[in-house]
């Protein structure tokens, strides 16, 4: 008898316990309210912001902001950063250039561009130039047989070649040859030795005023590390190219058009002496994601993450891309999820993990920031359990044809890396109010591929199990200026935010990290 009511009272223990847990999460999932949320929001996606794209003074506004509201809520900053903010460079090149043939001067915009991105600072002079056909070298198909091009120029055009509708080479469907295309060629230019490569497009005959200047001043790039840099390379006018490659150049023109194949003989190597000088200037510009930190109790060096994207497009043709739902809903969602775990913490019930609230940039652009974090982790990725990541939360998906479309979220990545995901998630939302948790985007057939597009997914590279949640919303004011605060559903916007609050708590207190027992997809970005 002793022993079953030492029993019972155990069990009444665990569940007297599990209630003020209960009633713990419930008390400061409650301050994460609609008019808090609109307050946020009304500031992120407010015309002094800017449209905050990346790289420009919109964007850093809205970073100084985030980072007054960490400091006020009092969230401590990254200690390896000595701040808030984690600092990545973007690039910005202007390119100086000079081509000469046969000793006659060409026209920079009028015979000629060459791309700043693409070419770095250097001299190619060369004795002649080699037709190249598409500049392609594969087993089904190769314009490299019997030429060689080491030390010389070459000069190809975009395109492959088919017979019947299909490729030479991938039949049915361009390939790398194609898609990427230029870059491939590039590399295979290099590969067989060629000092430079001139380029011709069959579909663009002069260049546009926007082609001239993006060549000679490049848009801010996020700088990643190259398999080693291609060979530098012009686009060629057709007239230029017509006057290089004299009688030939409108039969070549033509196949080319209509995707014909190349012979070895097409034309003669052309025994001009080439010159082509480069001179490229880098600035650097300085991006970041901003971090606040609840310190965890007994797991303080295991890690919790929920995320969001700042930025958005900016300004264009003199109108604002306001970017409410885009990302300024999920942005003001792990602001008052922050507020929220700051609140329990000083009341004395802070998480056992430690909470990271970061809010990268660059997303828009693709992913920058936070594959800058991924490659350059302040916390080690192998004790973060997970990245909670939300990106549009306060909309309806306009194309939402089944279901309750005003009690929906889509979760995405709950069948990958871990099996607890989906088991923890469902009953943190049955604890909230029970949303509906569609999985239509976590389909292998996805076209959107969205798995791929936001920032979880260079969390999920480096094998930390993340969720993604979303409200679907790719058309109406998807990348439009009217993606704006009035348009936001408040009280949906509410409850997704709770429902992630109570994910990021139960995964931030429960005994074990979440298992990664799932492999990746073998599927890339």
């Amino acid at each position: 008898m002793t022993k079953i009511i030492s029993l019972l009272s155990f069990l009444l223990v665990l569940q007297l316990i599990s209630v003020a847990q209960n009633n713990k999460v419930a008390k400061y999932a409650a301050t994460i309210t609609a008019a808090n949320l609109k307050k946020q929001l009304t500031i992120i996606a407010s015309a002094e912001m800017e449209g905050r794209e990346t790289g420009t003074e919109g964007q850093r506004k809205a970073a100084a902001y985030i980072e007054s509201e960490f400091k006020k809520m009092g969230l401590s900053p990254v200690k390896t950063l000595n701040g808030y903010q984690q600092l990545y460079p973007l690039y910005q090149d202007r390119l100086n250039s000079e081509l000469i043939v046969n000793n006659q001067p060409a026209k920079n915009g009028v015979d000629y561009i060459s791309p700043a991105t693409s070419n770095e600072t250097g001299n190619n002079n060369a004795p002649s130039i080699i037709f190249a056909g598409y500049g392609i070298d594969d087993s089904a198909y190769s314009d490299y047989t019997g030429i060689d091009v080491k030390d010389k120029i070459v000069v190809f055009f975009l395109g492959e070649p088919k017979k019947d509708e299909q490729y030479f080479i991938d039949g049915s469907q361009a390939g790398k040859w194609s898609y990427p295309g230029l870059s491939v060629k590039l590399a295979t230019a290099k590969a067989k030795g060629a000092a430079a490569a001139f380029v011709i497009s069959p579909l663009q005959e002069n260049f546009t005023q926007r082609s001239i200047d993006n060549s000679k001043k490049s848009m801010l790039y996020f700088p990643r590390e190259e398999s080693g840099i291609p060979v530098n390379y012009a686009m060629l006018s057709h007239a230029y190219a017509k006057n290089m490659l004299s009688n030939t150049f409108d039969s070549l023109i033509k196949r080319a058009k209509a995707n014909q194949p190349f012979t070895a003989d097409s034309i003669a190597a052309i025994n001009e002496p080439v010159q082509f000088k480069y001179h490229k200037f880098r600035t650097t510009v300085n991006a970041s994601n901003v971090a606040g930190i609840v310190e965890g109790t007994d797991k303080k060096d295991e890690y919790v993450f929920c995320t969001a994207h700042y930025d958005h497009l900016g300004k264009h043709d003199g109108q604002i891309y306001y970017g409410a739902d885009d990302d300024g809903s999920g942005t003001c969602g792990v602001l008052e999820m922050a507020k929220a775990f700051a609140k329990a913490k000083k009341e004395g019930h802070g998480p056992r993990r430690t909470m990271i609230f970061m809010t990268v940039s660059g997303e828009e652009k693709g992913l920058w920031g936070s594959e800058y974090y991924s490659d350059h982790p302040f916390v080690d990725l192998d004790k973060t359990s997970v990245d909670l990541n939300t990106d549009m939360v306060g909309r309806v998906d306009t194309e939402r044809k089944t279901g309750d479309s005003l009690n929906y979220v889509y979760v995405i990545g709950h069948d990958k890396l871990s099996s607890d995901l989906p088991v923890i998630n469902e009953a943190a939302n049955i604890k909230n109010g029970a949303l509906t948790l569609d999985y239509k985007f976590d389909d292998p057939n996805d076209n959107e591929r969205i798995y791929y597009r936001s920032d979880h997914y260079n969390f999920a590279r480096k094998g930390v199990p993340v969720l993604f949640f979303y409200d679907g919303m790719l058309k109406a004011d998807y990348h439009k200026p009217t993606d704006t605060v009035d348009k936001i559903n408040f009280s949906l916007y509410e409850k997704r935010v709770r429902m992630i609050f109570y994910t990021a708590w139960e995964i931030a207190n429960r005994d074990d990290m979440l298992k990664r027992d799932i492999p990746l997809p073998e599927e890339s970005r």
